[in-house]
């Protein structure tokens, strides 16, 4: 017996629903695994170092319920400054970016541009082959860029991914729009301000996105060219030194209040609990840029 679906119109067979039932309990079962290793380091974190190192098998809520963890944490100097320095990474370096790839895409969107396909063969090119490590940092050493804020702005700054998409999202504003305003006499810059970001504001909030979660979660840049100014690390390298090196772990133990300074459970609890500090307020944003994701990485990667 076929059964007709109220929200598309479309007739469903035994086949077909079969199919959904299965698809369906696949994809919550993947959720389930892939959400499960975030909620247990949120549990870790708000549980107790002793009834953690009691607990065994899966943890499905806090283990003695405490915030220990996160006092030790928030005490902790060098996460207020990984949190400055990220942030100023974060805001200056999105907004470069996207300045450079707004300016880069609107031009490679028009029909008329000169050497059109050879400019976009070579950016192309760019995106599977490179120099290698050591002359990109030659180069960013002779420009004078290590040990300052800006080795973690500029290296890297446009992403050749994020340009063609942006510049398939411009191609797809009507044409009509640029000739009605040239009639009207705009110059380019009129046209990219009025008509083409206005229209494109799914693509480039899915842009920004992409280019903020990037510089958000960025260390490797700062572990290569800024080996003599700890004090512009981001968040994220002070996070890879406190669960790689276990630097500072002393000073955050000996912050808490209760627990023997020595003691290995109280590590893990600071571990987990510097995992969410560090990650939340990026996944924050999500909420926000969610409803021009899906639009604009369809908009920006099918040309109609």
């Amino acid at each position: 017996m076929k059964k007709v679906n109220k929200r598309s119109g479309m007739i469903i067979g035994r086949g077909e629903k079969t199919f959904l039932v299965i698809n369906t309990v696949f994809m919550f079962g993947l959720m389930l695994i892939t959400l499960y290793p975030l909620l247990y380091v949120l549990f870790a974190s708000l549980s107790d170092p002793v009834e953690l190192g009691k607990a065994t098998g899966l943890l499905l809520k806090p283990a003695g319920f405490s915030l220990r963890g996160y006092a030790a944490v928030l005490q902790s100097g060098n996460i207020w400054l990984g949190f400055r320095n990220t942030i100023f990474y974060v805001v200056v370096g999105t907004a470069a970016s996207m300045a450079l790839t707004i300016l880069g895409a609107y031009p490679l969107s028009k029909k008329g541009l000169m050497l059109k396909k050879p400019i976009m063969l070579f950016i192309i090119f760019t995106m599977f082959f490179g120099g290698g490590m050591v002359p990109t940092f030659l180069v960013v050493q002779k420009l004078g860029l290590t040990n300052t804020i800006w080795a973690m702005i500029v290296p890297g700054m446009l992403s050749v991914y994020n340009l063609i998409v942006l510049r398939t999202s411009f191609e797809a504003v009507p044409e009509s729009l640029y000739e009605s305003a040239a009639l009207d006499g705009a110059n380019h810059l009129t046209m990219l301000l009025k008509i083409t970001i206005p229209l494109s504001k799914a693509a480039i909030a899915t842009i920004i996105l992409f280019y903020a979660v990037g510089k958000w979660g960025e260390w490797y840049n700062a572990l290569v060219y800024l080996q003599k100014r700890r004090d512009l690390y981001p968040l994220q390298m002070f996070l890879r030194e406190l669960l790689v090196k276990q630097e500072d772990m002393d000073a955050l133990l000996a912050s808490s209040v209760g627990v023997n300074a020595d003691s290995a459970l109280l590590k893990e609890v600071i571990k987990y609990a510097t995992i969410i500090v560090t990650t939340v307020p990026i996944l924050a944003v999500y909420p926000f840029l969610q409803k021009y994701f899906v639009k604009g990485v369809l908009v920006g990667s099918v040309k109609e």
